[in-house]
């Protein structure tokens, strides 16, 4: 029945809207049922990343971080994905379920999981009993505003503001905790989502990123590993480019998609003698990228799940206003911020939390700049002053155990 009323939406606006109803009610109508007809499994574990779309981040390190200590060996555990069969792996661990993303078993594991962990917002028709516990874990520190703390109007193609208010309200009412890596950071998503005018008491664990665990354990065997599994040349330095979503930037029946603004021609006539490029688009962009043509220069890795991993294969990020910098400036390498569209981001679309002249690397806004600006990363680049000071602001509790710590707060043994 969902997936003809899915096959309708290709009609028109009003019968999307329509359809998209349609679909809320029944699934919501099914998660009641279950609801009412279960009772919480005090030992099952559902996670998710980003709405199903990857096996990552810190859901991927609390969930790892669970199968490496037997106090846990007697719980089950429930992966929700997009893409079922990609995962097959994960159930080498006969205690591990792969399910797919809002399928009738997903709703059916929303009512009965004690346990759900998730680092994106959850479908709104799931209600949460007394005696289960949401950790939304987020997806990283934000530079650019969230939430309630949006206040530019009409920039965004899918919702006015009132309704990106009340997704983030509907989501934030079932939180038990939330988790955050600084005090900055908490402070903002308090804001964000309201949590002040929401709940009866503070729901932030302060207490660092779980998924930052890895960038402070790595090995040289890591790095050997997932450069082998992208097949990158030896000996040329990795540009991890990572631009974000623009909120005005959109396709009915599509979703976000992403105008490349980069001259990659002009990039790799001037730098393919040294350098590789990394593209990695937000998971929120829904357009494909063929770089056919840059084959050899230009890897497309919006697909590979763990960022992490490309992290520590590179040696310089680029990026614009994703929060991907924060968790990078772990490394203490190099950052390009390339923001072409600085004056109009800023001024139609986002805004920032902080003052962007505090980011740690230089900002440019034309190809010819960020070339330049890449040369001398290469040759110049000091950890200074103000990137230590950055870190101590932002990053001061990541570290190695983060997720085993985090493990023992939430769950209970």
């Amino acid at each position: 029945m969902i997936k003809f009323l899915k096959q309708l939406t290709k009609k028109s606006v009003g019968l999307r809207k329509l359809v998209r109803f349609l679909i809320y009610c029944i699934r919501s109508l099914r998660y009641f049922v279950y609801y009412l007809s279960g009772r919480t499994q005090p030992n099952l574990v559902l996670f998710e990343s980003y709405m199903g779309r990857a096996y990552a981040c810190s859901p991927k390190a609390l969930y790892e971080a669970m199968l490496r200590d037997n106090a846990y060996s007697s719980f089950k555990f429930i992966w929700a994905f997009r893409d079922c069969e990609k995962y097959d792996f994960l159930k080498k661990n006969p205690n591990t379920k792969v399910i797919k993303y809002m399928s009738a078993d997903y709703l059916r594991a929303y009512s009965r999981a004690k346990y759900w962990i998730s680092n994106s917002r959850i479908p709104e028709q799931i209600r949460k009993r007394q005696d289960q516990i949401y950790v939304q874990t987020w997806h990283g520190t934000p530079l650019k505003r969230l939430g309630y703390d949006v206040e530019l109007d009409g920039g965004n193609a899918m919702n006015t503001l009132d309704e990106l208010r009340k997704k983030y309200f509907y989501d934030a009412r079932r939180y038990t905790y939330m988790l955050s890596p600084s005090a900055f950071c908490s402070e903002k998503l308090t804001s964000a989502f309201n949590l002040k005018n929401i709940h009866d008491s503070d729901v932030i664990l302060e207490m660092g990123y779980p998924r930052n665990d890895f960038l402070f354990r790595y090995s040289e065997e890591d790095i050997k590993r997932v450069k082998n599994t992208l097949g990158l040349p030896q000996g040329k330095k990795v540009i991890l480019y990572a631009p974000t979503w623009r909120d005005n930037q959109h396709e009915t029946a599509v979703g976000y998609t992403y105008e490349l603004k980069t001259d990659f021609e002009l990039l790799r006539r001037e730098l393919e003698s040294e350098y590789v490029i990394l593209f990695r688009a937000h998971y929120f962009i829904a357009n494909s990228f063929n770089f056919e043509f840059f084959k050899g220069f230009v890897y497309n890795v919006s697909d590979y799940d763990d960022i992490n991993e490309l992290y520590i294969i590179s040696d310089i990020l680029v990026t614009d206003y994703s929060s991907v910098f924060f968790d990078y400036a772990n490394l203490k390498r190099p950052m390009i911020f390339y923001m072409y569209d600085l004056e109009d981001y800023k001024n139609h679309l986002r805004d920032f939390y902080i003052d962007i002249k505090a980011l740690p690397g230089e900002i440019v806004k034309t190809e010819h700049q960020l070339i330049d600006a890449i040369r001398r990363a290469n040759s110049d680049f000091i950890y200074d002053g103000k990137y230590k000071d950055f870190n101590r602001k932002y990053n001061y509790l990541d570290g190695p155990d983060i997720s085993e710590r985090v493990i023992k707060k939430i769950v209970a043994i």
